[in-house]
């Protein structure tokens, strides 16, 4: 897999899905897109999101993100030479370090 090229293999939804032809003009992403939407809205599955799903959500609705794309495109060079190491320790203490958070906001 290369970073940034999007999949050419669009996944099916169900397997007794049958695609509609493209229409003029739509590109087959967008054929595969609106058929997985109306193959979702025909099945008629209820979903339910838990309230600690809701919280994580909000917290994060109004911050901005800011991206540093410098070093987005340092690390996308590295890949791409196969020069890029992962830090299995900063990984881990960043791992460690968010579930001890959200311990934290369920006892509170």
């Amino acid at each position: 897999m290369k970073i940034g090229q999007p999949s050419d293999n669009p996944i099916p939804v169900s397997s007794n899905a049958t695609p509609a032809p493209p229409k003029s003009g739509q590109s087959p992403a967008a054929t595969a897109t609106a058929t997985a939407a109306k193959n979702a809205q025909s099945a008629g599955v209820a979903v339910t999101v838990s309230t600690l799903a809701r919280s994580l959500g909000a917290d994060k609705a109004g911050e901005a993100s800011v991206i540093d794309v410098k070093k987005v495109a340092q690390v996308r060079s590295a890949i791409e030479q196969g020069t890029f190491v992962v830090n299995a320790e900063a990984i881990a203490d960043k791992l460690l370090a968010n579930a001890q958070e959200m311990l934290k906001r369920t006892t509170s």
